[in-house]
């Protein structure tokens, strides 16, 4: 059994993860009859909690109930990853990515991740919760705006040749490569 642990805590190369990925858009649609998403599991459970009055909210959101069941999933793997899988193994970075990093005054690569950036110590300025606040917005708010998520547009939508899917992915990378070229080195100068 150990060495199943150990198996699976490692990170998988891109020929694995990524079949793995794309199998779920043939399951979603052959068991569920369903397309992959995440973002519409927030409106539902708006629907199921907040009161009737707004507009948007109203449907029948118990016919879209798997997709809550699905969250759930979501937040219990994440669980038993964080708590049972986890690794204090370093991420292997290239020369390069570290250099550009230790610019920006991270030192700390013992960990998955820098823990200048990524602790609950970083909160504790007001630039920082900002951030994280600002940002947990424009996500949402990008997500409503563009019809969904990464995963659904990206998964779901370009396996479907949907025009709007492709814009959207566009729109993600594009957004992404902005904000770690350009927006980044000015937000960690």
């Amino acid at each position: 059994m150990s060495e199943f642990i150990q198996w699976i805590s490692q990170p998988w190369p891109w020929y694995v993860a990524g079949p793995v990925i794309g199998l779920m858009v043939p399951l979603h649609l052959i068991f569920l009859n369903r397309t992959f998403g995440m973002s519409s599991s927030f409106r539902h459970m708006c629907a199921a909690v907040v009161p009737n009055n707004l507009d948007f909210l109203k449907y029948d959101w118990k016919s879209e109930s798997w997709n809550l069941v699905m969250v759930a999933g979501v937040l219990i793997g994440a669980f038993i990853a964080s708590a049972f899988l986890a690794s204090d193994a370093p991420i292997v970075l290239s020369e390069s990515a570290i250099l550009r990093l230790k610019g920006f005054g991270i030192t700390n690569f013992s960990g998955q991740h820098p823990a200048e950036l990524f602790s609950w110590s970083s909160l504790s300025n007001w630039q920082s919760l900002l951030f994280v606040i600002g940002g947990g917005f424009l996500v949402g708010f990008g997500t409503r705006y563009a019809g969904g998520c990464t995963s659904g547009h990206a998964i779901m939508g370009m396996s479907h040749f949907q025009l709007p899917s492709l814009v959207a992915v566009l729109g993600f990378f594009t957004g992404g490569l902005i904000t770690s070229w350009i927006l980044l080195p000015l937000i960690l100068a």
